[in-house]
């Protein structure tokens, strides 16, 4: 009997063999890697900064701006403050806001390890964990409303320093967090003095004057490294706002300044 092709059949039955197990090491590799992804995307804390405008045109006591910010806020707490060791800081947005932090929150609450639990007791761990969180949170949101509403009638109230943020941004990034900004302004910079800017004086009169001078401004603030945080302004302004009051060329001046800074996200509430 010839043995050339018992042979054949053999590296044929071979080939086959090598091959599906080749798929199988492909699919527990992604399988793997997915789940690593997952645990550290769930592990690493979530650091949220709120910017809370205190000057003289944001004027929060208007029904509109109050409803508007106080939903804001609760999504905020609701969405980002989940697991222990989530922070949560708000600085107050005037002449010297690099300053002005006024409130610095951070999850507590942690859930009991659940490895090799039975599915009941899981429930229970889960259950105590969510009602420790939900008291934590109804505590934090009331201590940013108190912030909300909370006058500025000094001085400080006659500027609006928002590049200030910037080194803020940058500090909260440092540890590795996700971070997440958020502010509540109409985003008017002001403040008086050189190469700054002041947009109640000498607002962008259009896009391209908006991209220039936020590309020169860059040059000044490329030395905070903010690294990409996802940045939401919620704006002050009723739907019906005309241009005038709500410039969309200030808007782009910021989206256009952020992303020179490091292409973070910019969405506009």
């Amino acid at each position: 009997m010839d043995p050339q092709p018992n042979r054949a059949l053999f590296r044929k039955i071979l080939s086959q063999k090598l091959a599906f197990l080749s798929g199988i090491i492909i699919v527990l590799a992604a399988c793997s890697s997915e789940k690593e992804t997952t645990q550290t995307k769930s592990d690493t804390p979530m650091h949220t900064l709120v910017f809370l405008d205190k000057t003289q045109s944001v004027n929060v006591n208007k029904s509109y701006v109050n409803e508007k910010y106080r939903q804001a806020l609760t999504d905020i707490v609701e969405s980002n403050m989940k697991n222990k060791g989530d922070k949560l800081e708000v600085y107050f947005i005037h002449e010297n806001t690099s300053k002005a932090r006024a409130l610095s929150l951070t999850v507590r609450s942690e859930k009991d390890n659940t490895e090799g639990v039975n599915a009941t007791d899981r429930e229970g761990i889960e259950t105590a964990f969510q009602l420790a969180l939900q008291r934590e949170k109804s505590i934090y949101l009331r201590q940013l409303l108190t912030k909300l509403n909370q006058q500025n009638t000094g001085f400080s109230n006659q500027s609006t320093d928002i590049w200030a943020s910037m080194p803020v941004i940058a500090k909260a990034g440092e540890a590795g967090s996700d971070v997440k900004v958020y502010y509540f302004s109409d985003m008017v910079e002001s403040v008086k003095g050189e190469g700054r800017r002041d947009f109640h004086k000498a607002p962008p009169t259009n896009d391209a004057q908006a991209e220039k001078e936020a590309k020169e401004d860059f040059k000044q603030l490329q030395q905070y490294a903010i690294g990409s945080p996802q940045v939401t302004i919620v704006s002050p302004f009723e739907p019906t706002a005309s241009t005038k009051e709500n410039n969309p060329h200030v808007t782009h001046y910021w989206q256009t300044l952020f992303q020179e800074l490091g292409g973070v996200s910019i969405e506009e509430m």
